[in-house]
Parts: structure tokens; sequence; C-alpha cells
């Protein structure tokens, strides 16, 4: 019999930062303010601290000497870099996942797209993220590779802060829903190659679409 416990203290914060930076509530760029979340989340500065050396570690917040945390900001080269690894590692894992997936694994994957599509329709980001995510790793897992599925987790951690850029506009949320539904119809037909493509294209249009976001902040030069 399994048991579930409450979470600690440190995770729980850690959880709720997430769910700030993935909503774009501390959007990147943006001071944290210790004291101020220590006391809306009603926890001491101890496990507020521990928790945001976890998101350093994942590179989602950055510590500046003298000036404390911030919620960190990417340039789009880091951004294009970031996929450009991404897509290296995660057509692998679709190569070696495809063949590998199970009825349960494919009804998992089903489950998770009905939950992004529920989620889109009511504009709730942080649900779209955490199903988003859901998705796509129920087959990256399949590919019975572990430590090539912790390094695309990585990858996936640091462009979290960007996330909410990306699903606040409705014409990716639909788009989204339309690139799910084809790179499963692909892998439910077992066509292995066209599930590469359609989720490198997922990948493209993502990118495409966060790095025109990150170049339209205030003070950001576009690219030549």
């Amino acid at each position: 019999m399994r048991f579930t416990r409450p979470p600690t203290a440190q995770e729980a914060v850690l959880a709720a930062l997430r769910e700030l930076i993935v909503t774009g509530e501390l959007a990147p760029g943006t001071p944290v303010r210790q004291e101020a979340l220590a006391e809306r989340l009603g926890v001491s500065r101890v496990p507020l601290r521990e928790a945001l050396k976890v998101l350093e570690g994942e590179g989602q917040v950055v510590y500046r000497p003298h000036r404390g945390y911030a919620v960190a900001e990417l340039s789009v080269e880091d951004l294009l870099e970031v996929y450009r690894i991404r897509d290296l590692l995660e057509d692998e894992a679709v190569r070696e996942a495809v063949p590998r997936l199970t009825p349960r694994d494919l009804d998992e994957i089903s489950a998770a797209e009905a939950d992004v599509r529920a989620a889109a329709a009511t504009g709730d980001i942080a649900a779209i993220t955490a199903a988003n995510r859901r998705l796509h790793f129920a087959v990256y897992e399949a590919s019975a590779m572990p430590r090539l599925v912790r390094m695309i987790r990585v990858l996936w951690d640091a462009t979290d802060v960007y996330r909410s850029l990306y699903f606040a506009e409705a014409a990716n949320r639909a788009r989204i829903d339309e690139e799910h539904a084809a790179a499963i119809a692909a892998i439910r037909a077992g066509d292995t190659e066209r599930a590469v493509a359609v989720l490198a294209e997922h990948r493209r249009a993502s990118a495409a679409s966060v790095s025109a976001a990150i170049t339209a902040r205030p003070g950001v030069e576009s690219l030549p």
C-alpha cells in the first residue's frame, strides 16, 4: 500500500514559487522580495531561501550580490540555444519512445492532452503548463533513457519563466491543441518519424513565439 505525506514547508514554498513564475505573477527580471513573499506564504524565510536555492540551481532565479534574488531573464540567443539542444535530445527521446509506448502510456498521453485543452479553454496558465509538461514527459519517459530525460527536464526548467508569455496568447493555445493532436495521431499509428517531425515543428513554433515576446519586452533589442 502506498502512502502519501503532506509536503514539507520547503516543498510547499517551492511549488508556490513555481506557480507564481509560470503564471507570470513573478515575471522575468522581477526582484524576489523575500520578506513580503514569506509573509504572503505564511512561512519563515528559511524554507523560502531553501526553495530559492533550488530554483537558482534550475536557472529560474538568479542571485545578485547586494541586490538579492530576481526571476531569471533569457536573451533571444540563450533561448534559441536551449531550443537547439532540446531539438537534439527530444528527437532522440521520441525515436526511442514511440516503439516502446504501451496502451497505458497512450491513455496517459491522451488524458494529458484532454487536460491541456480543458485548461486552455479557461485560460488557466498554471494548469496548461502542468498538463503540457505531463503530456510531453509521458512520451520522453517511455524512452527508457532516464539520464536523457533528466537533461531534457533541466532545459524545460530553464525556460519555465517564459511559458506564461506563450500560453497567454489565444492563438498559441489553439495551435498547441492542433499540434498535440497531430503528434498523438502519429504516435498512435506507430509512425515514429512523423511524430518526431510534428513535435520538432511544435518546438519551432514555440521558440519563434517566445523569441518575439522577449524581443518585444522594453529594453530588448531585436536580433539583426
